[in-house]
């Protein structure tokens, strides 16, 4: 078997070092069985693979290494890295074993057979609360063993938070550590990185990033699970920049007719511009809308739904005819860049002010 160890230390800031995993460059399939394609991004397939010996199954990640025109192994292993980092971490999908073929690197991982939460926010039947708060728990649970390591994610949304199983609903699985960072390695970290509709304000006014630009997150998909609506998603990219700078949220009864008053109170206390008034992960646990006795028991089944057409910021969406990534955007140079995302501020609602901590 031929394996080789590479690293990332020529990589951007944030970027792990040397990984620990050796990666094969024999043929993937004289091993494993490809059975199927689970979804497909611009520079990244997956496709579901069954290992011959055991029958076991995995999802494997096809990772380009280069891309527009750009050598990108660093980033590919410093994905790697972070995953391997978080092997302790129940709530992060598991790496199995990497190959490697003349274009692609091709990350072997825990297969997730409940799909992503982003297809319970974009149905007919939204889930029970009590399912809603056992998911974000669980998420939360995830981010704060993160961020104890010092790595913040900064693409956490639905569609890259998987489930285990479907009917009964597992548990959940965070995913896509292709632009998370390690803080604290030199000095701050600044970057325009993430995607539009969950982005933190701090990041598009080219602020320093920090845990906290991780709970912003949270809030939104919690927003999301709960009304079945995205908070900031505008007609186009700059309405929802516009949204995000000004959190711009739609506490109204109508979005939150069905939903409790402690999950408006959990919500609010995320969404908020200044990151060092949003609380840590860990405190997010304290939060009593997370622990309150719900209607429905946390094991109610969930039937399978017909997909539905989604949002740009669909994790495996086709790959466009524009240019540009719609995952996700990175700027090369975003001392130059920075400003087009920068707004003329006004005063901020005030539900989104002066909320303190739990």
């Amino acid at each position: 078997m031929s394996r080789r160890r590479i690293d990332s230390r020529n990589g951007p800031t944030g970027l792990l070092g040397e990984i620990q995993t050796l990666i094969n460059t024999e043929p993937m399939d004289s091993v494993y069985d490809i059975t199927g394609e689970l979804g497909r991004g611009k520079f990244a397939v997956v496709r579901r693979c069954v290992e011959r010996s055991t029958g076991k199954v995995f999802a494997a990640k096809f990772l380009r290494k280069r891309r527009r025109g750009r050598d990108c192994r660093a980033e590919v292993v410093h994905e790697m890295g972070v995953l391997e980092a978080a092997r302790n971490n129940p709530r992060v999908v598991n790496l199995h074993a990497a190959y490697e073929t003349d274009h692609d690197i091709i990350l072997l991982l825990e297969y997730a057979a409940g799909g992503e939460i982003f297809d319970h926010c974009d149905c007919d039947e939204l889930l029970p609360e009590g399912q809603i708060t056992r998911l974000i728990r669980q998420t939360l649970e995830g981010v704060h063993l993160l961020h104890q390591t010092s790595v913040v994610h900064l693409d956490l949304k639905p569609q890259n938070i998987l489930l285990t199983s479907l009917a009964p609903l597992g548990d959940i699985k965070i995913v896509d550590f292709g632009l998370a960072r390690k803080l604290g390695m030199v000095g701050e970290l600044r970057e325009i990185l993430g995607t539009p509709e969950y982005v933190a304000p701090e990041i598009l006014n080219y602020e320093p990033i920090t845990t906290a630009t991780d709970l912003w997150s949270v809030g939104v998909i919690a927003y999301m699970l709960v009304t079945g609506e995205s908070p900031f998603a505008g007609d186009d990219k700059q309405e929802t920049y516009l949204n995000v700078s000004q959190v711009n949220v739609d506490y109204s009864q109508e979005a939150f007719s069905r939903v409790s008053e402690l999950a408006v109170d959990f919500i609010r206390k995320l969404l908020v511009k200044t990151p060092e008034d949003r609380p840590s992960a860990a405190d997010c646990m304290t939060h009593p809308w997370l622990w309150q006795q719900h209607q429905y028991p946390s094991t109610e089944p969930v039937l399978p739904r017909t997909p539905r057409e989604r949002s740009s910021g669909t994790k495996w969406a086709a790959p466009a005819e524009d240019p540009e990534d719609k995952e996700n955007f990175t700027l090369d140079s975003p001392h130059t860049q920075a400003k087009k995302f920068r707004f003329e501020e006004e005063t901020p609602a005030a539900t989104n002010s002066g909320d303190g901590d739990f």
